[in-house]
């Protein structure tokens, strides 16, 4: 008997500002890969910068994604990213492992 093997989800990187001024343009893109892709990742490291309009696209894409019964894992916070979502109290709504970075580690 075959074993059936999971295979990775795919990886999107999220980069720049994710704000109101590209909004529209990202949850286009970001949309379009969650209709694709039945398990993403969505890699956060490289945001330079979010706002609310960003924050909400964020909670549109784990939406959309458990009413398409499909998975969304958000990885690789940037400290911008980590300082929204500490400021709104929302790191325990996306349910993803956050690494936070110790203070020596930015010397």
């Amino acid at each position: 008997m075959a074993k059936k093997t999971r295979s990775e989800p795919h990886r999107v990187a999220v980069e720049g500002e994710v704000t109101i001024y590209r909004a529209a343009e990202l949850k286009q893109h970001l949309l379009g890969e969650l209709a694709a892709h039945p398990e993403l990742e969505f890699d956060l490291s490289l945001v330079q910068e979010i706002d609310g309009s960003g924050l909400q696209l964020l909670i549109l894409l784990k939406q959309e994604a458990a009413r398409l019964k499909r998975s969304v894992k958000f990885c690789g916070h940037s400290q911008a990213v980590l300082d929204v979502l500490d400021l709104c109290d929302l790191g325990g709504y996306f349910g993803d492992p956050v690494v936070i970075p110790s203070p020596n580690s930015a010397r």
